[in-house]
């Protein structure tokens, strides 16, 4: 393989590491991952994503700047209020590094166009922040045989994982609607806008599905498949549950029931 100076220059501290070298930042070139959600989760995964040299990243993401983003979402400034964040994060990201190909996806994610935006890359990242989303992204995923880095947060908590991905014992490990079969009754989880975010959590917990995701590409260390991380930032802490796949699992279970995929908002009772 050939580097270029400018790859060398830009990627040496990564590469020296022993366990990515050479042929780890070669195959980080040749991926493709695609983020969902372009808030205070996407907004530290995109930008870690597109350092270390990924080759292709997507944006999904429909919103547009606001104000009240900008204590957390730290791509965006004051003056992009109004502007949509796919095309905003589009151009930072593709000035931070324009080695990589950032495609902009300035849309609703939904069961009519899913599969097409997400079957072109080889990982999916969830940082979406609403149910229907996160079920239509699992199902998505798992539907295509893709891997899902999954990421939330609520005031000063954190969840991580990885999704329909080998476990270290060899088996498939589990995906999003093997942990959480149903979702909860509408309004019975406050949305950030409600709740409130301590504004630098999606840093840390975006920073580590980023690291989740760029290790489930390289093939290296203990991937989060089959554990949930779970983050506390008021006591600094961490713990990691034990997640099994269910058999019974409506989609990625030894006899999935749902094959297509479906209302997200009236599964969630929203519709």
């Amino acid at each position: 393989m050939r580097w270029t100076k400018e790859e060398l220059d830009r990627y040496h501290r990564q590469m020296i590491l022993p366990q990515v070298g050479p042929e780890g930042q070669e195959r980080l070139k040749r991926a493709s991952v695609v983020v969902v959600g372009a808030g205070g989760l996407g907004v530290p995964v995109l930008q870690y994503l597109v350092a270390a040299g990924v080759g292709r990243v997507g944006v999904v993401e429909m919103d547009r700047v606001e104000v009240s983003n900008l204590h957390r979402q730290v791509l965006y400034t004051t003056e992009d209020v109004g502007e949509p964040k796919a095309l905003v994060a589009q151009k930072r990201l593709q000035a931070l590094n324009p080695l990589v190909r950032v495609e902009a996806y300035p849309v609703r994610l939904t069961s009519e166009n899913a599969l097409e935006i997400l079957r072109p890359y080889d990982l999916v990242v969830d940082a979406s922040d609403n149910f229907p989303t996160r079920y239509l992204v699992n199902d998505a995923a798992v539907l295509l045989g893709k891997p899902l880095v999954f990421g939330a947060i609520y005031q000063f908590d954190g969840q991580v994982a990885v999704f329909h991905h080998p476990t270290l014992h060899g088996e498939m490990g589990p995906c999003y609607r093997c942990l959480f079969p149903k979702p909860p009754p509408p309004g019975a989880v406050p949305s950030c806008a409600e709740a409130g975010v301590f504004g630098v959590l999606p840093a840390v917990v975006g920073s580590l599905m980023a690291a989740e995701a760029l290790k489930v590409l390289l093939g290296i260390g203990k991937p989060l498949a089959g554990h949930l991380l779970l983050y506390d930032a008021l006591e600094a802490g961490f713990r990691k549950l034990t997640v099994r796949r269910n058999p019974r699992c409506p989609v990625c279970g030894d006899e999935p029931t749902q094959r297509e995929l479906v209302d997200y908002e009236a599964f969630c009772g929203l519709g």
